[in-house]
């Protein structure tokens, strides 16, 4: 490729560090694809003849199914997948090939067959996380009453629902879901016909390419287009994020599957065992998504890094940009369906849930808010009571509501027998009617909404 302006060949050094194939190769598709738009482009301008684009389209096809068949083979004096096909293609229909290029460069190739495949990796994430949605929002409507407690510094706070609780990941979900979204509908620009950096002499058609391509319309700047990599990073901060959600329902799940909670019994598919120890059941996928989620905010730390400090236009530092992003997603498409099969699949204790929810004193704000509204005592003061009363449960190891109206009016003597309305988890729950609350028909009501939102298949 280089013959015309260099004597010597590369050193085995610079062959290795600058070849690109064992990664990019997987750009194959993208490749292919945008090459056949092109050379159809060229040919409806009357800058190569119908004969030659026939011919190339021809050649394309061909490759395509060998690189299905047989894989994409590593030549490392090629470089990358654009030189591996190009090289390929000669081989199949001689000079004519040589014509597959005019009007375009590797730095436009590249780009737009980066592009390409970020808007793939997107769409398989979205369907990913479409089918991570449906499957709580499942369990959410099974289990829309099933009490559970609630969480503050991981100590029981107030009782909630279970499906309360998985509703709350839903709506983590649907956020990066309009994150994908948006980073897809901002990226869907084509680069091709900005060439090394200028453009081009060649009066190609770029709406024409970009229309063939799925893109909302061309990129406006040459040399932008060539040095962008936001479509990347984009895509890495949504994954990023989406993968923080992913480890924060793996840790919940982790901490439930464990004996002293026992919440959850997960499905074997997902679990492992011990090699010493005959009755261990251990949550490695949920503990590997949770470490997942480390190695796909590096994959985007890593890729932020390399852009900090690059001049217009295109740089090689840029050749690193695909290794993180291959990266990322691979591990993103592996932790959501993990969690997808790990919420459907698992099944939920709620006896042990709401026993533990009782255990909690977690409707001591119930009483703090019952003699607020039933008695007329200042919050503060009725804060002060319910501790106390808290203090007397714990000591005898009761619950709140097992205490008797005697021990509750040695406490306070403004407290009577409707109290005990108030101090069931069932009423708590019950009580949690505003919107987004914990009360099972709101979950259901927002429940209903999801499923209608996202179809009637939800």
């Amino acid at each position: 490729m280089w013959g015309g302006r260099f004597a010597e060949g590369p050193s085995a050094i610079m062959r290795e560090i600058n070849a690109s194939i064992p990664f990019d190769k997987a750009l194959w598709r993208q490749d292919i694809a945008a090459s056949k738009v092109h050379v159809t482009m060229l040919a409806a301008q009357g800058i190569v003849s119908q004969a030659d684009a026939e011919a190339i389209l021809g050649g394309l096809d061909t490759i395509a199914g060998e690189y299905e068949a047989d894989g994409v083979p590593e030549d490392w004096d090629l470089e990358d997948i654009h030189m591996t096909t190009e090289s390929r293609l000669a081989e199949l229909i001689g000079p004519a090939a040589g014509r597959l290029h005019t009007a375009r460069s590797r730095n436009d190739q590249v780009a737009t067959d980066f592009r390409l495949w970020v808007r793939d990796a997107i769409d398989q994430t979205l369907a990913g996380l479409d089918a991570l949605q449906r499957a709580l929002l499942d369990q959410a409507e099974t289990h829309a009453g099933s009490i559970m407690p609630g969480f503050t510094h991981l100590q029981t706070a107030q009782p909630v629902t279970l499906g309360h609780h998985l509703m709350a990941y839903f709506e983590m979900i649907s956020r990066d879901v309009s994150r994908f979204r948006d980073a897809r509908a901002r990226m869907n620009h084509s680069p091709l016909g900005s060439a090394a950096l200028a453009g081009t002499g060649f009066p190609i058609d770029r709406e024409m390419t970009a229309r063939a391509l799925g893109f909302d319309a061309p990129t406006k700047n040459s040399l932008d287009a060539v040095s962008d990599r936001d479509f990347a990073l984009d895509y890495l901060q949504a994954a990023a994020q989406c993968s923080l959600h992913l480890s924060r329902l793996a840790e919940e799940f982790v901490i439930w599957a464990s004996q002293p909670f026992g919440f959850v019994r997960m499905a074997d598919s997902l679990s492992t065992g011990s090699s010493i120890m005959p009755q261990k059941k251990n949550p490695d996928a949920a503990e590997l998504v949770r470490g997942h989620a480390g190695r796909i905010v590096g994959c985007l730390t890593s890729l932020m890094v390399t852009m900090k400090g690059l001049p217009l236009a295109y740089s090689k530092d840029m050749q690193d940009d695909k290794p993180p992003v291959f990266e990322a997603a691979n591990l993103l498409g592996l932790s959501i369906a993990a969690m997808t099969g790990m919420v459907a699949d698992s099944t939920f204790k709620v006896d042990r849930m709401r026993q533990a929810a009782e255990l909690g004193y977690a409707t001591a704000t119930d009483l703090a808010d019952w003699l607020v509204t039933q008695a007329d005592i200042p919050f503060r003061e009725a804060h002060h009571i319910t501790g106390a009363a808290v203090k007397l449960a714990e000591s005898r190891g009761v619950a709140l509501d097992e205490l008797s109206i005697e021990d509750l009016k040695a406490i306070d003597e403004r407290i009577d027998e409707r109290v005990y309305k108030a101090l069931s988890v069932e009423a708590s729950v019950a009580a949690r009617a505003s919107y987004g609350g914990t009360a099972p028909e709101e979950v259901r009501k927002r429940v209903a909404e999801a499923k209608s939102a996202m179809g009637a298949g939800a």
